[in-house]
């Protein structure tokens, strides 16, 4: 649990913190769109190479980024030895009706970079945005949806709020195994189904906090007079700076690089 990061904020003066989180969001989207594209190793290079530059000029230490990379670890090895042998081609290496060819170790490789740079692209976002900035970039982009009277403001709020909850009611769930082991509480041994009751203990009491924590918000909003986004002013107006139309000129960049490797350059098959 302690090695979750995702969700959390990474204060810091970089020059992705400075930012529009308009443009990180719809950057972050053509991103992900874009990582599905590359069909051969140099597209796949270009997209990689990106991420580790957005990486670096985050001055997010890197032991968050590799604790993101952690929590997937379990699905990236196992998706990338299911495309390991789904291949076609001749076999480099059989064993009963498994087979292992050039075509499968292409596809675990381009899944493997895939999926890693997509959390980290993520966890990119989520350290260098606050909750507060999130909202409201959220809220922007959705105000066409107003004139089809959809609530924007109550939607990006609930997403903010619920991705804000996700590091704090995991260190709750920390702190409930930690509490519950201390009285002699075994969680470790045992078969699935022993291991499945001996979590009960944890869930209802993680239960009580999160709807505690959400009772207590609910309090506080109201304390402060929140009424929703109707007639709603803002201390902070986002303003698109020169800074940003460079980081969407570098965005354009990398799309076009990525579509060029990908018809002049041959396809991994």
């Amino acid at each position: 649990m302690r090695d979750i990061a995702f969700g959390q904020y990474y204060p810091a003066k970089s020059v992705l913190h400075r930012l529009d989180p308009r443009v990180k969001i719809l950057s972050l989207t053509a991103f992900l769109v874009l990582v599905f594209c590359t069909s051969n190793f140099y597209s796949l290079a270009l997209v990689a190479t990106t991420v580790l530059a957005i990486v670096l000029m985050s001055s997010v230490p890197l032991r968050l980024y590799f604790k993101s990379l952690k929590m997937i670890l379990f699905i990236v090895l196992i998706t990338s030895l299911l495309n390991l042998f789904y291949g076609t081609g001749d076999p480099i290496y059989q064993f009963w009706i498994f087979k292992v060819t050039l075509s499968g170790i292409y596809n675990a490789i381009f899944v493997t970079v895939r999926i890693i740079c997509l959390i980290l692209v993520s966890s990119a976002l989520t350290f260098t945005t606050s909750p507060t900035d999130l909202t409201d970039a959220l809220e922007r982009l959705m105000k066409p949806l107003t004139i089809f009277k959809i609530k924007v403001h109550e939607i990006a709020m609930m997403m903010t709020i619920a991705l804000r909850f996700v590091p704090l009611l995991l260190e709750e769930t920390d702190k409930i195994m930690s509490a519950q082991k201390a009285r002699g509480a075994d969680m470790e041994s045992g078969n699935l189904i022993a291991r499945v009751k001996a979590l009960i203990p944890v869930l209802i009491p993680l239960f009580v906090s999160a709807f505690r924590r959400a009772y207590e918000l609910a309090v506080a909003m109201e304390c402060r007079c929140y009424q929703g986004g109707q007639g709603r002013t803002r201390m902070k107006q986002l303003r698109l700076g020169a800074r940003d139309y460079v980081s969407m000129g570098v965005i354009l960049l990398v799309i076009c690089g990525v579509v060029l490797c990908n018809v002049l350059l041959p396809s991994v098959r």
